[in-house]
Formats: structure tokens, C-alpha cells, sequence
């Protein structure tokens, strides 16, 4: 009980030398603040590309693997890595492997057409960044797209090149202002006359993995009116059972090998890309990122604790007869220690929630800015506490120790 009303007294006289000296109290709470803000802020930032980057391709599904010419590269800042490239995937390989590959799972295949095309209907017309994809009646359900107006491209408008279209809904919002229903609506894309069959529903724009600006077309259409030399097309499986997922993958690199032509032992001519291995080996870069953060973060909160250790010293010298009259009426080393710790934890504990406030702040423009959710770092927050009481006790261990050593005696004749 003693122990409490003590603790409480110390708290009491902490405050009040706090406020006797705002400014220079203010100062030091702005350094350990913005240092709390720095880590803070960055880390939780790196929270919501994780979960963005996750959220969206977790859409697509563990179960879920492409076969491309290629392997997936995530560079970094001046890496001159560079994925193996192989000859393109052509049409009549990624056409005999959909009809050699007879396992029950969901097979697609898609081409890239072009990543300028205009679009107009009627006055309006979006801006030259659609992306054209030819693509078969399955793409929707492998890419993990889904249709909110109207229907998928079908099997027959596949074969036929037909002149239908699925659009994404940021298309939807540039052309159709006048609140017409899109789906049935004649549009022009290039050269040619389209008429939408579906829309599909908004993802967000953000860090490139949106299907807003997307602009679906059954893959013979592309292949004729959107044509260059060597296309490349990319095949994807999609495995309703996650546990059979290896055993597909070995079965279709198998069947893929023969239709290459790959010689034995020879390396696979193509790369197999699981789609979470994506989403993975872009979170993977984010700990270089955190490192860089934490480094920055703890660097501040050193010299913030040079600034605490100094306004300390400073209180201690400019309190020197304070402390000789607590002395003087009964007041133990031990007690007068301890009081000048409450005061530096106090100031720590308050620069730690403003710069907690200010990082969970800033931290969450980037969400807003990518569509992600709203992130509170609990356990960011929890280190940031924990990193604000260390530095108050480093930083005021050494004032308090010379304020509880002061003789009394000289402290009262100190002027």
C-alpha cells in the first residue's frame, strides 16, 4: 500500500515538472515521437502491402499454377538478374496441351494482345492503357475474376473468334458515364466492333494487379486482329483438391516436356509458377524493407534518448536545492532515484503514443492508397511501448543515480 501511494506520489511530482518545463519536455516528446513514427509507420505500411498482396492473390488460390515461357522474377532496386527465356509458347502447343491433358481440373489459356488500346462508345473514350487478353471460356475461373453483370466468354465464341468482349469495370465507369447498361452495348476497341457480353466485378486498380483496365476477347479474335510475330501464350490449371496440386504438376510437366520436345535430361524449356509462389516472392523482398526501417526507427530513437538523457541531466542541475529540501525532510536516495525515473518513463510513454497515433496514421495512407484494409500493428504497437520504457530507463538512469547521489547539505547551499 505504502509502495503504491509512492509510486503514485512520484507519478504526481513527474507531471508537475513536466509542465513547469513544456518547452524543453515538448522537444524531447517530438524526437521519441518521430522516431515511433518512423518505425511505426513503415512497418505498418508493410503490413498492408502483405495483406493486400495476399488478399489478392489468394483469389486466384493455392491451388492454382501457369505454365509460361519464363521464369517469375521480382527485381530489387539494381538487380541485374534476368529470368531464362525460352522460345515462346505457341498456339498449337498450348492448344495440344488443353486437349492432351485429361486430368479433372479447370485448364485455360490466354495470349496478351496489347497494353495501349483505346476504347470508345459513342463520345466517349478511355484513356490508350487497356490491356487486351485473348482468352478462352476458362480464364475467368483460373485468374479468380468474377462475372457481375452478364455472362462469360463461351466455348463456341472461342472458336470462332466471335466479336464479344468482357470488360473490367473501370472500363465500365470511363465509357458508360449516362448510366447505360454495359452488357449488350456495341464498343469499339482498335480496329474492330465489339459487343459486351459481362463485366466483371471492381478489384481496385492499385499495384498493377487489377482487372479494372482489363479488356477479355475469346483468343482467336486476338489471334487475328491483335497478331505479331511469335505471340506467346500462357496456359494455367486450376486443381479443385489443394493435396493433389504436386501430382498434377508432375503430370502436367510431363505431358508438356513431350509436346516441347524437351530431349531427357535436358532442363524443362518452360517454367512452372505456382500462383501464391508470386505473392510470396514479393513479400519476401518486404524484409529488406522492414530491416531498412527498424534500422532507421531504432537510429532515431538513440538520439532521442541522448535528448532525454540531457534534458535529465539539465532537470537534475537545475533542481539540485529541490532535491536537498526533499532530502533535508525525510526523503531517501532510493525515493529521489525513483522519481526521476517516473519522469523520464512519463515523457518516453508520451512520446511513444503520439508517435504510435502519428505511424498508425501514415502507415494506413498507403491501405487507402491501394485498396487494402484498415491495419492496427498490435504487435508493432506492443515493441514500440517496450522500446519507449528502455530508452526512458537508459536515458534516465544516469540523471536519477546523480540526483540520488547529491548531499544534502550542498544541495541546499546551491544557488
Amino acid at each position: 500500500m505504502e509502495s503504491g501511494k509512492l509510486i503514485a506520489e512520484n507519478l504526481r511530482v513527474s507531471i508537475e515538472s513536466i509542465r513547469s518545463h513544456s518547452l524543453r519536455t515538448a522537444l524531447t516528446v517530438a524526437i521519441i515521437a518521430f522516431g515511433i513514427m518512423a518505425l511505426v509507420g513503415i512497418l505498418t505500411a508493410i503490413d498492408s502491402m502483405k495483406f493486400y498482396l495476399t488478399e489478392n492473390f489468394s483469389m486466384m488460390g493455392s491451388n492454382t499454377f501457369n505454365i509460361r515461357n519464363r521464369d517469375m522474377v521480382v527485381h530489387m532496386g539494381g538487380s541485374s538478374s534476368r529470368p531464362k527465356a525460352n522460345k515462346p509458347i505457341s498456339y498449337r502447343e498450348a492448344m495440344a496441351f488443353k486437349e492432351q491433358f485429361t486430368l479433372p481440373v479447370s485448364t485455360s489459356m490466354s495470349t496478351y494482345g496489347t497494353g495501349i488500346a483505346t476504347l470508345k462508345f459513342g463520345n466517349e473514350k478511355t484513356n490508350p492503357n487497356i490491356q487486351v487478353v485473348g482468352i478462352d471460356e476458362n480464364y475467368v475461373y483460373n485468374a479468380g475474376f468474377e462475372i457481375e453483370f452478364g455472362r462469360n466468354i463461351s466455348a463456341h465464341e472461342v472458336t470462332t473468334g466471335a466479336h464479344v468482349v468482357v470488360v473490367g469495370a473501370g472500363i465500365v465507369k470511363s465509357l458508360f458515364k449516362g448510366g447505360e447498361n454495359p452488357v449488350g452495348q456495341v464498343i469499339t476497341v482498335g480496329p474492330g466492333r465489339y459487343r459486351v457480353v459481362g463485366v466483371m466485378k471492381e478489384k481496385g486498380s492499385s499495384m498493377g494487379f487489377s482487372g479494372d483496365l482489363n479488356c477479355l476477347m475469346p483468343v482467336n479474335n486476338v489471334r487475328q486482329y491483335f497478331a505479331r510475330p511469335n505471340m506467346n501464350y500462357g496456359i494455367s490449371v486450376r486443381v479443385d483438391n489443394p493435396e493433389m496440386m504436386d501430382a498434377v504438376i508432375g503430370e502436367a510437366t510431363g505431358i508438356f516436356r513431350v509436346i516441347r520436345g524437351d530431349q531427357i535430361g535436358k532442363d524443362n524449356s518452360f517454367s512452372i509458377v505456382k500462383s501464391d509462389n508470386i505473392a510470396n516472392m514479393m513479400l519476401s523482398l518486404t524484409g529488406q524493407i522492414r530491416l531498412g526501417a527498424t534500422f532507421i526507427g531504432l537510429i532515431t530513437l538513440f538520439g532521442a534518448a541522448i535528448g532525454l538523457m540531457n534534458i535529465m541531466l539539465v532537470s537534475v542541475t537545475e533542481r539540485t536545492r529541490e532535491i536537498g529540501i526533499r532530502k533535508a525532510v525525510g526523503a531517501t536516495s532510493k525515493t529521489i532515484r525513483n522519481q526521476f525515473l517516473a519522469e523520464a518513463v512519463v515523457i518516453a510513454q508520451i512520446g511513444g503514443l503520439l508517435g504510435i497515433g502519428a505511424g498508425i496514421g501514415i502507415g494506413n495512407i498507403l491501405s487507402i492508397m491501394i485498396g487494402s484494409s484498415f491495419i492496427i500493428p498490435w504487435l508493432w504497437i506492443i515493441v514500440a511501448v517496450v522500446l519507449c520504457f528502455g530508452v526512458a530507463l537508459v536515458s534516465g538512469i544516469l540523471p536519477a543515480n546523480k540526483a540520488a547521489s547529491l548531499n544534502p547539505v550542498d544541495s541546499l547551499r546551491y544557488e
